[in-house]
């Protein structure tokens, strides 16, 4: 089994243990919402059906990726993941801080009436074990990646590409986040017997789950209008490249990110004038190799043979050094 495939049964199974969990803890938090009487309990729930949602649209954006490429789709199917994921974001955003938004202002204007809170209390225990749960499957997976790639594990959340563990570990931060809102607006009704601190609980979760769906939305838009490859590893390709014989410069160094371990480069090459045709094949496929041992997330090359002279005339400067 490849790093890749590994990798990707890996997030699978982040995904499916986070979905689980919040169909579970979706069904609970609106039985005890009803009971209780509590928006904030509502929010909750609803907060918790976005996020099933989303882990749904979130497999399914794992399945679809995973195909192979074809005489349609050439540079395979590793975008099509981010579309997917594009929407789980909206569906966040839809489903789980709209309507905390909207139930936490009309409990503030119209008020309500409190119920019995011990259901709701019970419930938001459970779930706070089962998201935790949810939560540490998601960081040992982000944090087994991380140092994968010898990355700092802040640093490899805010950029990685594997947004399906990035949309679960942010999730269920924000879910155990809600159930502390939701716990502190039930305890503040009951001492005060006012509905306002549970209205006030829900606007609270319904601000962090925009802010979520900001936040993922952002990350899968970069992707899909296209990223390029961190810098420090431009920067190591361009050195990789410069240490094969009969290569003199790179002109030009593109990269595109199209999966989670799946990259592409391409290049404008300045090989040596005395090189023969033979001698640069083969130092295109010694290039390839090289790349693709050091960066096995590199899956396409292309080099393109390019006259030095040639790359400065295009660009009105003097050709001639």
């Amino acid at each position: 089994m490849t790093s890749a495939e590994e990798g990707g049964g890996e997030s699978t199974m982040t995904v499916i243990v986070a979905a689980v969990a919040n169909l579970g803890i979706a069904l609970a938090k609106a039985v005890a919402g009803v009971i209780s009487g509590s928006s904030a309990m509502l929010s909750e729930a609803a907060h918790s059906v976005a996020d099933t949602v989303t882990e749904v649209l979130l497999l399914t954006a794992l399945k679809r990726s995973e195909k192979p490429a074809d005489e349609d789709h050439p540079l395979g199917y590793g975008p099509e993941r981010y579309i997917w994921a594009m929407l789980a974001a909206v569906a966040t955003f839809v489903g789980g801080a709209v309507f905390s938004l909207y139930d936490g202002i009309h409990t503030l204007v119209a008020g309500e009436e409190l119920g019995d809170p011990l259901v709701s209390y019970i419930v938001l225990a459970v779930a706070f074990v089962l998201e935790g749960f949810s939560l540490r499957t998601g960081l040992r997976q982000a944090r087994g990646e991380a140092a994968r790639v010898r990355a700092p594990f802040r640093l490899y959340l805010r950029h990685t590409p594997d947004t399906a563990v990035k949309a679960v570990v942010l999730e269920d931060s924000a879910a155990l986040i809600g159930l502390v809102l939701a716990a502190g607006g039930l305890l503040g009704g009951q001492l005060t017997g006012s509905g306002a601190w549970d209205g006030v609980a829900s606007v609270l979760i319904g601000l962090l789950l925009l802010v979520v769906a900001w936040v993922l939305g952002r990350s899968n838009a970069e992707l899909l209008i296209g990223r390029p490859l961190p810098k420090t590893m431009r920067d190591r390709i361009r050195a990789e490249l410069l240490d094969v014989e009969h290569i003199e410069s790179v002109l030009e160094l593109t990269t595109l990110v199209q999966g989670p371990r799946e990259a592409l480069v391409a290049a404008k090459i300045d090989f040596r004038d005395r090189s023969t045709a033979a001698q640069i094949e083969w130092a295109c496929e010694a290039a390839e190799l090289r790349l693709r041992s050091v960066f096995p997330a590199v899956t396409r090359v292309y080099l393109d043979p390019t006259p030095g002279f040639a790359q400065r005339r295009s660009e009105g400067l003097n050709p001639w050094p």
